[in-house]
C-alpha cells in the first residue's frame, strides 16, 4: 500500500477543494483515503452498501469481477482447487503461503488434534428443537465454544489466535455434521483420524453404528473443491461482519457465530439453496422458455437464481470449476441423466447465447451448480448453507487474524445519513 498522488474534492457553494491522498495496492483500482474527509470538511460520504468503500486494507483474496479473477494470496483459485486439497488451502490463507510436505502433515495433525467437542457441549445440542435448522444449531454452537477455552482467548497474542484458527477449522465439520445427525434423530457420529478433512466430514454424515460409509475418493474430492471455492471471497456481508464484531475485541468465537448468522441470509449464503430449488420448480426442459420469458417480463417479479453476481461481471470462475465437478460427479454416480443436471446444462445454454442475459451480464455462478453437486453427493438441502459455513470458516478466521494483527485497526462505527425529524419540544401535556 502506497500513496499515488492526491485526487481534489470540491465543496461546491464557494467553497475551496481539498486534496485527499489516493492510495493504490498491489492489484484492483486505487482509492481515495476520507479518513480525514471529516475533520478537514465537516463532510461525510454515503455509500449504502459500502459499493465504493474500502473498509480495510488486505493481503488474503483479490477479485477483479470484470475479468472473472479470484486469487487466494495471489494464487488462482482454478490452480488451487485442481493441485490442491482444502487443508493446503486453509494453511496459505492463514500462513500467507502454500505449505511445504513437511508443514502440510504438521497441519494435518493439528487440525485432526482439534477435531472432537467436548462431552458438555456435545450435550448442548440436546437443548435445541429435534427439527431445528442446521444452521440455527451452529450459530448456537460456535458461540458456545468461548465457554470452553478460556486459556487461549487472548486476542492480542498471536499464539492464542493460531490456536483459536485451528479449533474452529477442525470443529466446524463435527458441529455441522453433528447439527444433521440430530435434525434427522440419529447418534452422533464421532471424528476418525485416519481420514482426510473432506473424507471425516462424509463419514461423519453419512456413517452410522450399523454400517460404516465407505468414502468414494471422487465424491471426497468434489467436496474438497467445494470447500475451496468458498474458503474466501474478499469482504461480503459475512465477513464483514466477521471483522466489525471482531473489531469491538470481542472473542473470535463469537465472532465467527456472528459470521455464520449473516451467512444464513437466503441473499448471501442460502443462494445455492434457492437455485435448486428453482431447477425443481421448472421441473422440465419443455418448461424453460416459460420461465426465461417471466424472468425478461418488466412486470413479473420472477428472477432466475444463479445466474448474475453482484461483484463478478464477467464468468464466475468457481462455476467453471463446479461445472466440471458435476460431470465428474454424476458421471462416477451413473447420474448423467439426471434430470436437474440435463435442466440446469439447458437453461445455462440458454442463457449464454440469449441477447437479454448477455447484455445484462447474468452468467452462471457458483451457486448455479454447487447445489447440484451437494445433491448428488448426497447431502440435504437443509445443509447446503452449513456446509458454506464450514468453508468460509476458514477466510473468517483468517480475515479476523489480519485485522485484529493490524495496529492500524479500530472499533468499526459507520456513520449515516439522519433523515428522522429535526431537534423539537416534548408537548407541555406530557410534563409532569
Amino acid at each position: 500500500m502506497k500513496e499515488n498522488g492526491t485526487a481534489n474534492l470540491d465543496l461546491g457553494n464557494g467553497n475551496a477543494s481539498i486534496a485527499l491522498p489516493v492510495i493504490s495496492g498491489t492489484m484492483g483500482p486505487d482509492v481515495i483515503d476520507i479518513r480525514k474527509l471529516h475533520a478537514m470538511s465537516g463532510l461525510f460520504t454515503y455509500d449504502p452498501g459500502f459499493l465504493s468503500t474500502a473498509s480495510n486494507s488486505s493481503e488474503i483474496t483479490f477479485i477483479d469481477g470484470d475479468k472473472g479473477i479470484l486469487l487466494y494470496r495471489g494464487y488462482p483459485i482454478e490452480q488451487l482447487a485442481t493441485h490442491c486439497d482444502f487443508t493446503q488451502v486453509c494453511y496459505l490463507l492463514i500462513n500467507g503461503e502454500l505449505p511445504d510436505s513437511k508443514q502440510k502433515d504438521e497441519f494435518d495433525i493439528a487440525i485432526k488434534s482439534h477435531t472432537m467437542l467436548h462431552e458438555q457441549l456435545v450435550r448442548f445440542f440436546t437443548g435445541f428443537r429435534r427439527d431445528a435448522h442446521p444452521m440455527a444449531v451452529m450459530v448456537g454452537v460456535v458461540g458456545a465454544l468461548s465457554a470452553f477455552y478460556h486459556e487461549a482467548m487472548d486476542i492480542s497474542d498471536a499464539s492464542h489466535r493460531q490456536e483459536s484458527a485451528l479449533r474452529l477449522i477442525a470443529k466446524l465439520p463435527t458441529i455441522a455434521a453433528m447439527a444433521y445427525k440430530y435434525n434427522i434423530g440419529q447418534p452422533f457420529v464421532y471424528p476418525r483420524n485416519n481420514l482426510s478433512f473432506s473424507e471425516n466430514f462424509l463419514h461423519m454424515m453419512f456413517s452410522t453404528p450399523g454400517e460404516d460409509y465407505k468414502v468414494n475418493p471422487v465424491i471426497a474430492r468434489a467436496l474438497d473443491r467445494i470447500l475451496i471455492l468458498h474458503a474466501d471471497h474478499e469482504q461480503n456481508a459475512s465477513t464483514s461482519t466477521v471483522r466489525l464484531a471482531g473489531s469491538s475485541g470481542a472473542n473470535p468465537f463469537a465472532c465467527i457465530s456472528a459470521g455464520i448468522a449473516c451467512l444464513w441470509g437466503p441473499a448471501h449464503g442460502g443462494a445455492n439453496e434457492a437455485c435448486l430449488n428453482m431447477l425443481e420448480e421448472i421441473g422440465d426442459v419443455s418448461r424453460i422458455d416459460e420461465y426465461i420469458n417471466r424472468a425478461k417480463n418488466k412486470d413479473d417479479n420472477y428472477r432466475l437464481m444463479g445466474f448474475g453476481h453482484r461483484v463478478y461481471k464477467n464468468l464466475d470462475p468457481r462455476a467453471l470449476i463446479l461445472r466440471e465437478t458435476c460431470h465428474e460427479v454424476l458421471n462416477e454416480l451413473g447420474l448423467q441423466n439426471d434430470r436437474l443436471f440435463k435442466l440446469a446444462l439447458q437453461l445455462e445454454k440458454i442463457a449464454l447465447e440469449d441477447e437479454y442475459f448477455i447484455s445484462k451480464k447474468l452468467y452462471p455462478n457458483v451457486d448455479f451448480y454447487s447445489g447440484i453437486v451437494q445433491r448428488a453427493l448426497g447431502i440435504p438441502t437443509i445443509m447446503f448453507t452449513a456446509i458454506f459455513a464450514m468453508a468460509r470458516t476458514v477466510g473468517w478466521v483468517a480475515q479476523w487474524s489480519e485485522m485484529i494483527s493490524d495496529p492500524a485497526y479500530k472499533i468499526g462505527r459507520p456513520r449515516q445519513l439522519y433523515t428522522g425529524p429535526s431537534m423539537r419540544e416534548v408537548p407541555e401535556t406530557l410534563h409532569k
